[in-house]
């Protein structure tokens, strides 16, 4: 396994974890009865919203480790 494959398990496997979680916490929006649908709506929204934040800043990190830019604190 190459330094580049060890530096990405853990961007990878935090980013699984909170998509999941937001994915669980959606899921638990859709199934509360007492809240009215424009709030359910406007929750899943910004839970997908985030999951997708998430995944964009995922791949540009990978994209930092692949152009061997590991340390962002070289830059300052």
């Amino acid at each position: 396994m190459s330094n580049h494959t060890r530096k990405m398990i853990a961007p990878v496997i935090i980013t699984i974890c909170t998509v999941l979680y937001y994915i669980g916490i959606a899921v638990l929006f859709t199934v509360v009865d007492d809240m009215p649908g424009i709030i359910k709506a406007f929750l899943l929204i910004v839970m997908l919203l985030l999951s997708g934040v998430m995944v964009a800043v995922l791949m540009s990190r990978i994209k930092e480790i692949r152009s061997g830019e590991e340390d962002d604190l070289s830059k300052y």
